[in-house]
């Protein structure tokens, strides 16, 4: 428990990655770059998603929804992080910093059950293509894109609550480069129990079930996929889930990696290139994953160019 003489924190500091000025030159560039490069991508998806009628399908609507919330979870962290750089200013202030917290667990589990329910459509389109129409209609669709936004709220607002009982004295240095509720709990000077208990339910409830949804789905299209006589076939069943891979592969790998896995509190060097893989690579990658290897996407592309043209 905290002192009666000790006073909450208004403050907290986020470690950068280097002290060194030049370094710090390189990486200001570096994560300026990348985040513009972010913004482009998926604000051009969206666009093109949305211009585009070849695009307008389950799919896509799915995609054009990860990519809102990859431009938001990019937006909640790097420009802070790039202003710290820049100005040199580690501290963010309490609400900042709960503002944070509430906006990345909101946003994360969102995305957690957006791809969960990307990997459903891929089962349903190449496991039962017939009743795809059906079973994928676009007020279904609507209501699984709705759910994992509430789902996210929830956490958001779990999280949220959990961060506000917590009680901050002496030390206030968050060794990653944005609030991280783990990061938190493990400052506080008050009792923990709601913070961690918060963040098992919703690593229990929320993330789990949605790491459960992908591999369920994927133990089934994979056979499916083996199973079609025609190698053409497989390449274009095979091609509408291999970019959904790649982005699941590395949005969970880092997740796993940074909540899931036990470790002792000395070692935690790693968690924050795992913070930067999904929180500041995996967002910039997905709009280029999701179009250098989708023909319908490539092609979209060139008749909105063709269209800009003949103006």
């Amino acid at each position: 428990m905290p002192g009666s003489n000790c006073t909450q924190a208004t403050e907290f500091s986020l470690a950068g990655f280097t002290e060194d000025p030049a370094a710090q030159v390189a990486q200001f560039l570096l994560f300026l770059l990348t985040y513009l490069v972010t913004i482009l991508g998926n604000l051009g998806m969206i666009i093109l998603i949305r211009a585009s009628p070849l695009l307008h399908s389950p799919m896509y609507y799915f995609l054009g929804n990860l990519a809102f919330v990859n431009l938001c979870t990019s937006t909640i962290i790097t420009p802070r992080m790039l202003a710290g750089v820049l100005l040199g200013k580690k501290g963010i202030g309490y609400a900042g910093c709960m503002a944070q917290v509430f906006l990345f667990g909101m946003f994360g589990i969102a995305e957690c059950f957006l791809l969960a329910t990307m990997a459903y459509d891929r089962y349903v389109a190449v496991c039962h293509p017939l009743l795809y129409p059906l079973v994928m209609s676009p007020e279904r669709c609507s209501r699984l894109v709705t759910g994992s936004y509430l789902l996210g709220l929830t956490n958001g607002v779990g999280q949220t609550i959990g961060t506000f009982s917590l009680f901050f004295c002496g030390s206030s240095a968050i060794d990653l480069f944005f609030c991280d509720i783990s990061q938190l709990i493990s400052l506080s000077t008050s009792d923990t129990t709601l913070s961690r208990s918060i963040l098992r339910a919703s690593s229990s409830l929320l993330g789990v079930p949605s790491i459960l949804v992908v591999l369920v789905s994927y133990v089934a299209i994979i056979p499916t996929i083996l199973s079609i006589s025609s190698a053409e076939g497989k390449r274009k069943a095979f091609s509408t889930c291999a970019s959904h891979l790649t982005t699941v592969s590395t949005f969970y790998g880092a997740l796993v990696f940074m909540y899931l896995i036990p470790r002792s509190h000395t070692y935690r060097g790693g968690d924050k290139w795992a913070a930067v893989l999904y929180t500041v690579v995996t967002p910039m990658l997905n709009p280029f994953i999701y179009s250098l290897r989708n023909q319908e996407v490539k092609e979209a592309w060139r008749r909105l160019r063709k269209i800009k043209l003949s103006w």
